[in-house]
């Protein structure tokens, strides 16, 4: 083999080395690329689990920094950690604490002519010898000054019925014996004073059936049983139960209705109480469900043609046939929650501001005698509204879609979801400025319902859904009764007397 036949040779065994080498060095740099590929998949997902554990941990300290200031919480989840007294809603006036100008002002008045006269002597005519000559003599003492004091005596008064019959008769006839009253039926009963008393304590006065016990055998020296005092709330139930239904039909006939719904517990587990009611009425009943369920068993909704004032839960909007209007004071609150928790963010400032401008606005031209607001006030106001929206849209832009696909809606957050919902309801968050009837928030029913909360803190839990209604009847009734300017006391007597409808009058 000559010289160049060699050189051939080895230049092919290199080549060859080569191209091995350079297939190892391609095969090394796939292998590379996918570690490489895998490593920036493994990036991405840290990514997210990053992003995702900073906003689970801002909704968690967003949980954690609620209260009923700043959100949809009802005071009485707060706790013993009140919020300071400062966060509230309203924004200051100027005026000086107090009663304002043109206030009636209320002080105590004698309710009728004195029953006891008590006279008081100087001191010194109390040891003066001569004190009987001047006793004597009524041109000595005169009186200087009067003062009263009002007393309350609590008594009992048993009543003997007898039952007369005739031995001889002079017609020569039988008449038989007298009837006794009807609701007089058993031989030592309480009377319906009683029962008005007892009524009251469980349901206006929140009691237990314990400490009722315990108060009226100190006050009237009887003793109810517990079974007794259920019974007595049963009664008092049952002599309002007729005038309800005409409560009810006249909340469904009714322009503007407020709407709400409380938990409380019954026996072990919790229930929903549904309260319907206007500035008149009050209607409230018991329910095992909380959403359309419990709503269409109250059957105030389901026959409601007016504006109907709640605190936009879905439920609520399954009702067709009438208008909704979304409580402002629900929304102040939610704001007020993304001023605190997303302090760069100005649309919500903003957005408080209009609101209220729009119901000082209103107010205004309430106090004026209009019944209504200008175009140009109206289609200012819609400006201003649609501008703080496009604000919110840029500074809380919707969500990317996730790169893996799960299953269920998107999270987008409570501020997101407060934008969407603030563009989509805009006709039912500004209601109020169009329609003067329908009022800036839904107090009216929350003022309402509070009493479920006061009894359940007091009381304790119901023990059934009967006893649970029962309570609500009355607590309606005598609502209804306080609203047309009826004392609860004269309200309950009324019904034991067979005019329960003068709660209506």
């Amino acid at each position: 083999m000559d010289s160049k036949d060699k050189q051939i040779q080895e230049l092919t065994a290199l080549v060859e080395t080569l191209s091995a080498t350079i297939k190892e060095l391609q095969e090394t740099a796939k292998g590379s690329q996918e570690t490489i590929n895998a490593l920036k998949e493994t990036v991405k997902e840290l990514q997210e689990t990053v992003k995702s554990s900073q906003e689970t941990i801002k909704e968690l300290r967003r949980q954690l920094g609620q209260d009923s200031h700043n959100s949809s919480k009802p005071p009485s989840g707060d706790g013993y950690k009140k919020p300071p007294r400062t966060r509230s809603q309203r924004v200051a006036s100027g005026k000086k604490p107090g009663g304002q100008k043109g206030h009636k002002g209320a002080n105590m008045s004698i309710p009728h002519a004195p029953d006891e006269f008590r006279t008081h002597f100087p001191e010194k005519c109390l040891t003066c010898p001569h004190l009987s000559e001047c006793l004597e003599n009524k041109s000595v003492f005169k009186c200087g000054e009067k003062r009263y004091t009002v007393e309350a005596e609590v008594v009992t008064k048993v009543i003997e019925h007898q039952s007369l019959k005739v031995d001889s008769c002079p017609c020569g006839e039988t008449p038989g014996a007298g009837a006794f009253p009807e609701d007089v039926k058993a031989y030592v009963q309480y009377g319906s004073s009683v029962a008005v008393l007892v009524g009251l304590l469980s349901t206006y006065g929140a009691m237990s059936a314990m400490r009722i016990h315990v108060l009226i055998g100190g006050l009237l020296g009887v003793c109810l049983s517990t079974g007794t005092v259920v019974s007595m709330v049963k009664k008092c139930a049952k002599k309002v139960g007729p005038i309800m239904k005409k409560i009810k039909q006249l909340i469904e006939n009714g322009d503007v209705g407020h709407f709400d719904e409380s938990g409380a517990r019954l026996g072990g587990g919790l229930c929903w109480v549904h309260s319907s009611s206007t500035p008149e009425y009050t209607y409230q009943t018991i329910s095992k469900k909380r959403g359309k369920v419990g709503m269409d068993a109250n059957g105030v909704l389901p026959n409601f043609h007016g504006v109907a004032m709640h605190d936009c839960w879905s439920p609520y909007w399954k009702y067709d046939g009438l208008l909704h209007a979304i409580c402002n004071a629900h929304l102040l609150r939610e704001l007020t929650g993304i001023e605190e928790f997303e302090p760069d963010h100005t649309w919500a400032f903003s957005f408080k501001a209009l609101l209220r401008a729009m119901k000082k606005a209103k107010d205004r031209a309430v106090a004026k005698g209009k019944s209504g607001l200008s175009r140009s006030y109206l289609a200012k106001f819609s400006r201003e509204y649609d501008l703080i929206m496009a604000v919110a849209e840029d500074e809380c832009p919707e969500p990317p879609d996730p790169p893996r696909k799960k299953r269920g809606k998107k999270k987008k957050g409570k501020e997101r979801a407060l934008i969407e919902r603030l563009i989509k309801l805009k006709d039912a968050v500004c209601l109020f400025i169009h329609d003067f009837k329908v009022p800036f928030d839904n107090n009216q029913a929350e003022r309402d319902i509070r009493n479920i909360k006061t009894k359940v803190k007091v009381a304790g839990c119901f023990r059934s859904e009967g006893g649970a209604q029962n309570y609500l009847d009355v607590m309606s009734f005598l609502s209804t009764g306080i609203k047309h300017r009826i004392s609860a006391f004269d309200a309950l007597t009324a019904a034991f007397a067979e005019n329960a409808e003068i709660v209506l009058q």
